[in-house]
């Protein structure tokens, strides 16, 4: 499953750039899963645990008026947008803000309907990415940088994955500005964004 937010980066990057489990043989005993192993038991696919997670209501909001602060968006892509909002159904609710003459795109989204966590993002994105950096924690939270595989736009944008509990994530895409495409590694700047939303969301639950 492509993430949300790498399939509406490449979209606007593009506009941008325009515009600016083992079973035996015959006879085998039945297989049983233990009941300390059960198949929906998070983490799992190799996903870090979060450690200190954070109450799951400070993701019960809109991103558009909560993720980002004007000053912080001014700060990512030189002004501050109103948001455009989004919900996309298994997922969560989205925000994008876009600054046209710069040609740069900042996404936040919200994973909150899977319940799977950072564990989805490296069951189904890991295997389809040409991009996958597993970063420092991001204030004691786990979080991971990639691209999906095909994409020609890796010197553009780049998506980071934050896990603020083992089953809630969010992502934060940011796409260049045209000044700045061949010059910044986008994933190097990406997660600079996603400390922003970490901090706002800590700030919401008093943290």
């Amino acid at each position: 499953m492509t993430r949300r937010t790498m399939m509406t980066a490449v979209g606007m990057a593009a506009v941008a750039a325009v515009a600016a489990g083992c079973s035996g043989g015959p006879g085998a005993a039945p297989a049983s899963t233990p009941p300390s192993s059960p198949a929906n038991a998070l983490p799992h696919s190799g996903a870090p645990k979060v450690d200190h997670p954070l109450p799951a209501s400070v993701l019960s909001d809109d991103p558009c008026q909560e993720a980002l602060t004007p000053a912080q968006l001014k700060e990512i892509i030189g002004i501050a947008p109103q948001g455009e909002h989004k919900d996309t159904a298994g997922l969560g609710p989205s925000c994008d803000w876009h600054n046209s003459d710069a040609g740069s795109l900042v996404t936040v989204s919200y994973t909150t309907e899977s319940h799977a966590g950072l564990s989805g993002l490296y069951q189904n994105t890991k295997p389809k990415s040409q991009v996958w950096r597993e970063l420092p924690l991001i204030q004691g939270f786990p979080a991971v940088a990639a691209v999906a595989i095909g994409s020609d736009l890796t010197d553009q944008f780049c998506q980071v994955s934050v896990g603020i509990r083992d089953d809630l994530s969010f992502d934060a895409t940011l796409v260049l500005g045209n000044a700045n495409r061949g010059k910044a590694d986008p994933c190097e700047l990406a997660p600079r964004v996603a400390d922003m939303v970490v901090t706002n969301l800590r700030q919401k639950a008093g943290a």
